[in-house]
């Protein structure tokens, strides 16, 4: 007997039933017995996929909630950890639901699942053949969540195969696709198949690194203690000193030239908030100087080594006073 041979008698079977002398009778019985069963199968997969998407868009509120009511609290790693895993466990959940009522169904009409096993053998091999990337974004996904590599919230840099990189803030990970929002406003949805590396800006803590470019002919022991003290007073501050970790402190003169000279600060910051705490720090340090009467070098910028990212509140207003 062919493949599938058994599927496709039994379909018959069933239609020639419905097509019988005494069809309508029997059609009715069909619809009163199979029928409310295919229709309670389907209402109860509607009604749990529609109960997993609330219960994961209420976790996510209350996330959010608690980010916003805190905004200079960043999120633990534990809690964006909990976000992407329940994203997964959602969709995962979703698939099964649909599948298990799918044959369900295919058994009140009449087709044994057993029968299914060879053209069902066929078609995933078909499909697992034409779907390679969609199972390499599969599996890629699956390590990026278990490893915490990053989740959501979190400002991250990925390198993808060739050669292109991505950064921005992660508004969604899931087992298929990394979401980011870029500095200009765009999201941008990367298969997580095409990850080569990421780098995650924000996991745990974070440095915020200033650039100073000063004279040559300035004195570099001046310019270091005016540095300590903006960085006591700065750690001071009640505004910053919540996103601090230690005091920003001075790290000597990293890079020399014929009229110039660099002199570097850092700081540890909560995750996230090293651009906002360079801002801050960079027009405390100008001011500084300034009165010192010492300037920076022509034709530099003060500059920090990171690129500010977007969906960062950014509170300018602290620190300039």
């Amino acid at each position: 007997m062919p493949m599938g041979s058994g599927s496709v008698i039994a379909t018959q079977d069933v239609l020639a039933n419905l097509s019988a002398p005494a069809g309508t009778s029997r059609l009715i019985r069909w619809f009163a017995t199979n029928g409310v069963e295919i229709a309670l199968w389907v209402l109860a997969a509607a009604i749990i996929i529609r109960f997993v998407n609330w219960a994961l868009a209420r976790y996510e509120k209350k996330i959010d909630r608690e980010f916003d009511g805190s905004d200079l609290i960043v999120r633990t790693e534990s809690t964006k950890h909990r976000r992407a895993l329940l994203q997964v466990l959602a969709w995962t959940t979703i698939g099964i639901v649909v599948l298990v009522a799918g044959l369900q169904i295919l058994m009140c009409f009449g087709l044994p699942v057993t029968s299914l096993v060879g053209p069902g053998a066929v078609v995933g091999a078909a499909l697992g053949f034409g779907a390679q990337r969609v199972v390499q974004d599969l599996l890629a996904g699956f390590f990026i969540v278990t490893e915490r590599q990053y989740g959501y919230g979190d400002v991250v840099e990925l390198a993808l195969t060739g050669g292109s990189v991505a950064e921005g803030t992660v508004e969604d990970v899931n087992l298929r696709v990394t979401k980011l929002r870029t500095s200009d406003g765009e999201v941008v949805t990367v298969p997580n198949g095409q990850i080569v590396k990421s780098t995650n800006l924000s996991k745990d803590w974070a440095r915020a690194v200033v650039d100073i470019p000063i004279p040559a002919e300035a004195d570099i022991g001046e310019v270091n203690e005016i540095l300590a003290r903006v960085g006591t007073d700065f750690f001071n501050d009640r505004h910053m000193h919540k996103l601090l970790l230690d005091a920003p402190a001075p790290l000597g003169v990293t890079n020399l030239e014929l009229d110039s000279m660099t002199v570097r600060m850092v700081a540890r910051t909560l995750p996230g908030k090293q651009f906002e705490i360079s801002r801050a720090l960079r027009a405390r340090i100008i001011r500084a100087l300034a009165r010192a009467g010492i300037t920076i070098a022509p034709g530099r910028d003060v500059v920090s080594a990171s690129t500010p990212p977007t969906g960062l509140d950014v509170e300018q207003g602290h620190g300039d006073d």
